[in-house]
């Protein structure tokens, strides 16, 4: 897909999916400024044509200068994917303040201070552009031991849908990316685990059951979907949440109410108590795959 003469912002991109995105935005003809926190920002800018940002992201500092980057080493912005993110898991009762303070600094307000420096100079612009943020299935459903990943992740993608309404006169795109893939994090699932390693060791892909049932792949699998949101032809879809991951691709609902019960002059206690049942509960957390 034809990406010439387009501009992106990749954070997190040293390495996993981030690095995934960048390569293949770079591939498809973009140019690419590259940010991590570690020099394996350099060695991937320097493998795709790109410039790279070496800093943290989270404070407003690192925003702008990653979008100064990008005008000063290519002229404009058009594309930015927050990918950027770190993880401290812990259960409820044992996760500190900087525990959750740390994974909300990067995921949450990194991906706030991004968006407003992109959204500045897109809008200044006056081309439109792309706001790629990358939410998690455990914000969609909440997982066991991620109280912080969890509320970062459900909070980029109402972040998505606000923006994309904030920004359409300005013809700017915002969606959320929902992607699932063989990475570390995902290693340490049990019934993936070794699945993974034996895909590793021979190369052989992973079993189809986990591509379609799963939605579990490799980096690879995920980054078209980065292209495809780059592009002009994605022009039109905003305000989404799209997951990916092996051989799927789903998108997935915004929150609305399932089902509704009324009581003429309103509710009491004892009147909710008495009719509760008649809602099917929802269900919650990530599913655990069952190995076949």
């Amino acid at each position: 897909m034809e990406l010439s003469g387009k501009v992106a912002i990749v954070t997190g991109a040293g390495r996993g999916l981030g690095r995934a995105y960048a390569e293949a935005l770079a591939r498809n003809g973009a140019k690419v400024v590259v940010n991590d926190v570690d020099d394996v920002a350099e060695e991937v800018a320097a493998s795709i044509g790109g410039r790279a940002v070496v800093a943290p992201v989270g404070s407003a500092e690192t925003a702008e200068l990653l979008v100064a980057a990008a005008v000063e080493e290519f002229g404009r912005l058009d594309v930015l994917v927050t990918n950027a993110g770190i993880l401290r898991d812990r259960v409820l009762w044992k996760m500190t303040d900087d525990d959750f303070d740390a994974v909300i600094n990067v995921h949450l307000r990194g991906t706030f201070t991004c968006a407003r420096a992109a959204a500045v100079r897109m809008r200044e612009q006056g081309t439109g552009g792309s706001l790629v943020l990358v939410a998690s299935p455990a914000g969609q459903r909440g997982n066991f031991g991620q109280t912080n990943y969890s509320a970062a992740k459900a909070g980029i993608a109402a972040m998505a849908r606000t923006w994309a309404l904030e920004l359409a006169r300005s013809d700017i795109a915002v969606n959320a990316v929902v992607p699932v893939a063989a990475t570390e994090m995902t290693r340490t699932i049990p019934a993936f685990a070794p699945l993974i390693e034996e895909s590793e060791r021979t190369g052989a892909p992973l079993p189809e059951w986990v591509r379609r049932d799963e939605g579990l792949g490799t980096v690879e699998d995920v980054a078209d979907l980065i292209v495809y949101l780059a592009s002009d032809a994605a022009k039109g879809v905003t305000g989404q949440a799209i997951g990916i991951g092996g051989d799927r691709l789903a998108l997935w609902s915004h929150p609305a109410e399932k089902q509704v019960l009324f009581a003429d002059g309103g509710w009491n206690a004892a009147a909710i108590a008495e009719r509760f049942s008649e809602f099917e509960a929802e269900t919650y957390g990530i599913p655990m795959p069952v190995a076949r």
